[in-house]
């Protein structure tokens, strides 16, 4: 497994292969260029498997002492396999040694598993709130030491 990360939008094929896998884990939810294109300081760490991207990490600058760490995902295939543990601690080191001293994210209770992880790598809840299409949102901070 080869684990990569880019401060800008990636070259098509590796962009495509995040769309892809951005379909697969969100029920066929796209990820749009444009969605990337507008985001501060931009963040993306990809896993890859014989140059498939089984795995990926996006965030942004939230505001100068906080990143948000926005989208990822594993392909059900792939799961189990630590890949998004070690997606999220290179995402921490990294945003890091960048200057923040926060890390924020939102879940869903529906994602468990995300959820889990966010707690086990020592977020804590901050708040939740309902969401505009009535999803129950779950927001998480965690101090960078």
């Amino acid at each position: 497994m080869e684990y990569i990360y880019y401060q800008e939008i990636p070259k098509t094929h590796v962009l495509n292969g995040i769309m892809e896998l951005h379909k697969h884990v969100f029920e066929g939810s796209e990820l749009k260029l444009a969605e990337l294109t507008d985001k501060k300081n931009l963040l993306i760490f990809v896993a890859v498997d014989s140059n498939r991207i089984v795995g990926f990490k996006i965030g942004y600058e939230y505001n100068e002492q906080t990143f948000y760490s926005w989208l990822g995902g594993v392909h059900s295939d792939y799961r189990g396999k630590r890949i998004a543990s070690e997606l999220m601690r290179q995402q921490h080191e990294k945003i890091k040694s960048l200057g923040f001293s926060k890390v924020r994210t939102i879940s869903r209770n529906k994602r468990r598993a995300m959820l889990l992880l966010n707690i086990k790598f020592g977020f804590d809840i901050v708040e939740t709130f309902m969401s505009e299409k009535g999803t129950h949102k779950i927001v998480l901070e965690k101090e960078l030491s």
